[in-house]
């Protein structure tokens, strides 16, 4: 559980190190995944405009086009699972570099060793079970967060005693909510890939894992590290969305002055 997991490392001889460990790799997971995210989901979304000749109405806190719950949900399953294939090596690297089950010392070394011991396949360890939790998750995220926006716009904006939202607000709020809903739907995927990632000669595949999963540890174990997801996904994905959105209506505003 979560709290002998922290007093462990608290009490290891580098703790600070040891809990800032694996930051490259995530920082680049991170980084080049969330711009290829963020760039295959805003193509898809305008590709579909285009295509059915829908006119790019905005909402108050959003320069992106509004599009169907399905569409939504549609384009964000497709455009997390592409970015996540092609950022997989990473996701593997950092898995195993941050688990004392291997206890790399480099980055280099945990991903040299995957591909002596396992072949270039094993840089893509989980990537089914990966994608089984990408999907829904992206998709249901972009389907809460855009029914949330206009909820919380619309209550914003019918209230006459107080201000109106910022979308800046709108947006972070939106964001925290549904990453805390599409995560706690699909938890037990990301329990499963990291197991798959971690020990795949032991777990095979995801249906595998899953049976050993709940005969071992009970049904408890596909909700595994819910509380500290929640967490993470819901920090995260408020700044990344809230950043990515302010950043999209400066630049529609900046360039739409200019006639580009």
């Amino acid at each position: 559980s979560l709290l002998p997991t922290v007093k462990a490392i608290l009490s290891s001889p580098n703790p600070i190190r040891n809990l800032w460990r694996g930051t490259l790799p995530s920082a680049l997971r991170t980084g080049f995944g969330s711009a290829l995210y963020f760039t295959s989901l805003n193509a898809l979304r305008t590709g579909l405009v285009q295509t059915n000749g829908i006119a790019p109405v905005t909402n108050s806190s959003s320069a992106l086009p509004k599009l169907s719950n399905t569409a939504n949900l549609a384009t964000g399953a497709a455009a997390r699972v592409a970015a996540g294939f092609v950022m997989m090596p990473v996701t593997v690297i950092k898995v195993r570099y941050e688990s004392d089950y291997y206890a790399y010392r480099s980055l280099f070394g945990a991903g040299r060793d995957i591909v002596r011991t396992e072949g270039f396949r094993g840089l893509f360890s989980g990537f089914g079970a990966t994608a089984a939790r990408d999907a829904p998750y992206a998709g249901l995220y972009v389907l809460f967060y855009e029914q949330l926006k206009r909820r919380l716009a619309g209550l914003s904006s019918s209230s006459s005693d107080q201000q109106p939202l910022k979308s800046s607000s709108i947006n972070f709020v939106s964001g925290g909510l549904a990453a805390g809903l599409a995560t706690t739907i699909t938890n037990p995927f990301d329990a499963v890939k990291t197991r798959l990632q971690l020990m795949p000669g032991r777990y095979g595949n995801m249906m595998r894992a899953v049976r050993l999963m709940v005969q071992e540890d009970g049904v408890r174990s596909l909700f595994g590290g819910l509380g500290l997801r929640i967490t993470r996904k819901a920090l995260s994905s408020a700044l990344a969305w809230t950043v990515y959105e302010e950043l999209i209506l400066r630049a529609e505003v900046q360039w739409g002055s200019k006639g580009e």
